[in-house]
């Protein structure tokens, strides 16, 4: 694929929505067989170590994606060892937006899993607008951005939606349709037309189309769940959305909110959920108890648990 010479600035390449597959190209949607999502980094954990921020290892399909890089430099990696789980051949990482607990550990990690295998954590897919000028504060990303690149690292960003591989869709920024504030507020980013509120505009997911429905993997889900689910249908695919994973920040939201939310949810025909992060516990149990889901179809995310295609959620013996 040719990358023409606007679409490269200052290192960074850009790419606005390009799709990868030819299934896609005739109207044909592509499915993935097999899916596997390993958390190692959120809050709880019987096994590794918790901290405030999220990761999680998504295999596909023969593929490997870094999901985030957790909050510390070395959270990600220790935690892998001791799961047991193998990094050294994630070339591809994906950052939801770019605050520092889902960004903190990709420089170690380069650095790191680049002596085994030079291409290892060589490309970071990000959404627009994660590298704007914060007022008052130090974007926290241009520190591990500058940090990065001089490991050779790329960054890729993304302006619309993107098939990364078959079946494997990057949303990129999402369109705000309902108002879910799930951002703190006060924050302002400098613009060539002045300053704008800070509503993390970079906050994106990832999204894995198999044979029973969407899989979503979120960081924080800054943009809103249901917005992003509403994203999900419009702009990559009209069909089921039966699981979400990761962090959907609804800990601060009101129970009339998440009355509304659960009505959401059971429309898109969401049926399983695994709730880390800064969904917040009390979140979590009432969407489960709204939804009416087993204790096997909702959990709080723990370090260590999964979600496989063929078993559905595995959880951690604390989350059970």
């Amino acid at each position: 694929m040719k990358i023409p010479h606007s679409l490269m600035m200052f290192g960074l390449l850009i790419l606005p929505g390009v799709v990868l597959s030819k299934e896609n190209q005739t109207g044909k949607r592509h499915k993935v067989s097999s899916l596997k999502v390993t958390c190692l980094s959120t809050m709880l954990a019987d096994r590794g170590i918790g901290e405030w921020g999220y990761a999680a290892l998504v295999e596909v399909d023969g593929q490997k994606i870094l999901f985030d890089t957790g909050n510390r430099p070395d959270t990600v990696l220790k935690n892998a060892e001791t799961l047991g789980v193998d990094l050294t051949d994630v070339t591809h990482v994906f950052l939801s937006h770019n605050h520092r607990d889902h960004a903190g550990g990709l420089v170690a990690l380069r650095k790191t899993m680049s002596k085994h295998n030079p291409k290892a954590f060589s490309k970071v897919h990000v959404g627009k607008g994660i590298f704007s000028d914060r007022v008052r504060k130090r974007n926290q990303i241009l520190e591990v951005k500058a940090q990065y690149e001089a490991t050779g690292g790329e960054f890729v960003i993304h302006t619309k939606e993107h098939q990364l591989f078959p079946g494997v869709w990057i949303t990129g920024p999402i369109e705000r349709i309902h108002p879910e504030r799930n951002w703190g507020g006060s924050g302002k980013i400098n613009t060539a037309q002045g300053q704008v509120e800070d509503n993390i505009p970079e906050d994106q997911s990832l999204v894995i189309d198999t044979e029973q429905g969407f899989v979503l993997i979120s960081g924080c889900g800054h943009a809103g769940m249901i917005n992003t689910m509403e994203h999900i249908t419009s702009k990559i695919h009209p069909g089921k959305i039966t699981t979400a994973i990761g962090g959907f920040h609804l800990v601060r939201a009101t129970d009339e909110h998440l009355a509304w939310t659960a009505k959401k949810l059971k429309a898109f025909g969401v049926s399983k959920l695994i709730g880390a992060h800064c969904t917040g516990i009390h979140a979590l149990y009432t969407l489960k108890d709204l939804m009416k889901w087993s204790r096997s179809d909702a959990v709080v995310g723990s370090v260590g648990d999964s979600f496989e295609l063929t078993s559905g959620i595995n959880a951690g013996y604390i989350a059970r």
